[in-house]
């Protein structure tokens, strides 16, 4: 009798963990992966902007379309960093002059 209640609690502790286990929601592991992004994200673009001030030019008289700052590179082309890390490069008619 014992050995049969013990079997019947173990089973009922199995089943309410196994149950509270998987009520994770998708949207925990979608936020989670989402500020990683943005981690990320932001963490490539301080570093491909250190890199740039470091080896490029920087621009000085103009700017991006979006007022983005201009580096220019040993090649003598023009681009700006944007958000995620990228180099994006734009033709000089592009460039907006500097408001000071």
């Amino acid at each position: 009798m014992k050995k049969i209640i013990g079997i019947a609690a173990f089973l009922i502790v199995a089943v309410v963990c196994s149950a509270n286990a998987q009520t994770k929601s998708k949207a925990d592991t979608t936020d989670r992966k989402n500020i990683v992004e943005k981690a990320g994200d932001k963490t490539a673009e301080v570093a491909v902007k250190g890199k740039a001030a470091v080896v490029d030019k920087v621009y000085k008289d103009k700017v991006g379309p979006d007022g983005q700052k201009i580096y220019i590179d040993r090649h003598s082309k023009y681009y700006w960093v944007d958000k995620q890390g990228h180099n994006v490069y734009v033709t000089k008619d592009k460039l907006k002059p500097k408001q000071n």
